[in-house]
């Protein structure tokens, strides 16, 4: 069965530095992957390269086993790969409801008639506020998402990612920023997701990617220092040293 997701020697520079370096990635369909590294290993930087906000200097990348290395970020997120966000990008005088509806609107052709009353498309809006009430959502669906608490903000990103129901979604650090009393929140929705969804988080917070991932690719300075399953990552020695000031199992 092809990968949910590929890439093959992906590298990207700007001038003299080497922001991804020959990365070859295997995304299986149904992963829970993550993604860790010290600052300024690149995670961001190659997450991009897999949403088509940056074009990579080499190598390529595979959706469903189709090369799409030179693809928009739109028509990959047609083919099924959505993300989130570090920074939320959220309109913030519009509802939840309506937010959903727009994407849902969008990922069925018809975002050029978003603006129509709310309710001109009642599967739509069926469906949008379905899946607001699945992720915790159901009792602010219609307050305005700039007055929402943060960690809403955040699940409403995820709901945004996952309305077109995407192959594969990359979640960029989900949780940053958020509350502790709004996180646990966050963790039990990322757990809920279709089995059938590939996920790969990207995360500093070492208790979320270990509730999270089956396995994990660690990167150092744009290339993969080692990739397993979570239990052998947490004891690699490795992997301790990367993260400086580690003296005992990361995560545990």
């Amino acid at each position: 069965m092809k990968p949910a997701l590929e890439t093959r020697a992906l590298r990207k520079s700007f001038g003299g530095l080497t922001a991804t370096n020959d990365v070859s990635f295997m995304l299986p369909r149904g992963a829970r992957h993550a993604l860790i590294g010290p600052n300024g290993a690149g995670k961001t930087t190659f997450v991009n390269q897999l949403s088509g906000v940056l074009e990579p200097s080499g190598g390529e990348i595979y959706l469903d086993g189709i090369d799409v290395t030179r693809w928009p970020a739109y028509r990959r997120a047609a083919a099924g790969l959505s993300r989130t966000f570090q920074i939320n990008q959220l309109f913030a005088d519009f509802t939840p409801l309506q937010t959903i509806v727009l994407a849902m609107a969008q990922a069925k052709g018809g975002a050029a008639s978003w603006w129509k009353p709310l309710g001109a498309d009642a599967p739509t809006v069926d469906e949008a506020a379905d899946l607001l009430t699945q992720l915790g959502l159901g009792d602010v669906m219609h307050a305005r998402v700039g007055a929402l608490p943060y960690g809403k903000q955040r699940l409403l990103e995820i709901a945004i990612a996952i309305a077109p129901k995407p192959k594969v979604l990359l979640l960029d650090e989900p949780a940053a920023g958020v509350p502790e009393s709004e996180r646990e929140q966050i963790l039990d929705v990322i757990a809920g997701l279709p089995q059938e969804m590939a996920l790969v988080l990207i995360e500093h917070d070492m208790d979320l990617v270990f509730r999270f991932a089956r396995t994990i690719s660690v990167l150092v300075a744009g290339a993969v220092l080692v990739e397993g399953p979570a239990d052998e990552i947490a004891r690699d020695e490795r992997v301790r040293k990367a993260y400086l000031g580690e003296s005992t199992e990361i995560g545990r």
